[in-house]
């Protein structure tokens, strides 16, 4: 599986409403309402914060990977987001983030999980397809970044 294949365009925001940490990630759960992959939304969106709790995902270079593992889910699910404005994220670089990529996985999927999580890292430590991403100005063109920078990438 290729992280692109996770993405539809209902889960994809081209711009956020909000500008802080916890309504951008509320904002992407939300997007989860109504998938029949998921069984309870509210326990989605608490395994997230739980783990937010820990250590904040905002990696850098300007990106966050909120995610977490639940089984109120019964497969991986993601939805990406992204802002030209800068999202004050706590990340470990002290920087604001733009792109934000949420990744719920189910308990008994750890591997693919994790394997999900280095995929979607590797890919935004490009500088080029993080400006493209920015850059992109519909749900379309998003995912259609994200299918052609995997064409490289073997299936996880």
């Amino acid at each position: 599986m290729k992280v692109h294949e996770l993405l539809d365009t209902k889960n994809i925001l081209t711009g956020f409403k909000s500008e802080n940490k916890d309504d951008v990630i509320n904002e992407l759960v939300d997007l989860l309402n109504g998938d029949q992959r998921v069984i309870n939304l509210e326990e989605v969106r608490k395994c997230v914060f739980e783990r937010e709790e820990k250590m904040s995902t905002g990696v850098g270079k300007g990106f966050a990977i909120p995610h977490g593992k639940t089984n109120s889910v019964t497969d991986i699910l993601a939805a990406f987001g992204k802002s030209r404005t800068p999202i004050e994220y706590n990340s470990l670089d002290g920087e604001p983030v733009h792109l934000v990529f949420l990744l719920i996985g189910k308990e008994t999927l750890l591997a693919k999980h994790i394997k999900l999580l280095s995929r979607i890292s590797r890919l935004m430590n490009n500088e080029e397809f993080r400006k493209k991403l920015i850059n992109a100005d519909s749900k379309e063109s998003i995912l259609k970044i994200f299918q052609e920078e995997e064409q490289s990438y073997s299936d996880v």
